[in-house]
């Protein structure tokens, strides 16, 4: 009778689990993986962010002798081949200058007008005439140079495309490891590029010509997150 008893409950426990388990989610089993793509470029545009700063003893004074030198190197660029919609005023500040006394009292001495203009290279090669030519005109403020390309997007596109590749032979050769079969993608996530490089440059008085500038080559890179399942 005991022996029966026992039988019994063994019974219902051998039936029991695999209800239990038939009424659960089935386990997804998966390998995420990061890929890696990128496209080496050489900058096809640049961009010069330079200008004027003057001082007079007042502001209208101040003002005045910077639109005066603004006026030629406008005139520079135009020469040098910038079309007006590559042009563009990008800061246009006047400010008081002070001047310090020991017993605490700022006292006005005059004011300072600066104007910065952000102007758009296509010829790459001509960047250093370019720069020349607005120093010449009177350009005493170059803040920066900024390279980078045009059909960024075209070539961007491709590295996504290198980067799901690189994802799925990383992925083919764990599973390769581990005995299994890798099947389809089902999540893909891209993270954020790398920064654009830029070459950095400060002026702040007159120069007698501009330095030598180096294009060099950018790195575009894509990282993508891929899932894949995994196969018996």
């Amino acid at each position: 009778m005991q022996l029966t008893a026992r039988a019994l409950l063994l019974a219902l426990a051998v039936t029991v689990v695999p209800v239990a388990a038939a009424g659960q989610q089935p386990l997804e089993r998966g390998i995420t993986v990061i890929g890696e793509g990128t496209a080496n470029v050489v900058p096809d545009l640049a961009v010069i962010q330079a200008g004027v700063t003057t001082q007079g003893r007042t502001a209208r004074e101040a003002s005045e002798a910077n639109s005066t030198t603004m006026a030629k190197v406008h005139a520079a660029l135009k020469a040098a081949g910038i079309g007006e919609r590559d042009a563009q005023t990008a800061h246009f500040s006047i400010r008081p200058v002070y001047d310090t006394r020991r017993d605490g009292d700022n006292r006005i001495t005059g004011f300072q007008a600066s104007n910065q203009i952000s102007a758009r290279v296509r010829a790459v090669a001509e960047i250093a005439t370019v720069l020349d030519q607005m120093i010449a005109a009177g350009a005493n403020d170059i803040s920066g140079i900024h390279f980078t390309v045009s059909e960024r997007s075209m070539l961007l596109d491709k590295a996504r495309a290198d980067a799901v590749a690189d994802a799925r032979r990383k992925a083919e050769q764990l599973a390769r490891a581990a005995g299994v079969r890798l099947g389809r993608a089902t999540v893909i996530v891209e993270h954020g590029g790398s920064p654009v490089p830029m070459e950095r440059m400060t002026m702040r008085a007159a120069p007698a010509a501009a330095p030598p500038v180096a294009v060099g080559e950018q790195t575009l890179r894509v990282h993508v997150s891929v899932t894949f399942e995994l196969l018996n």
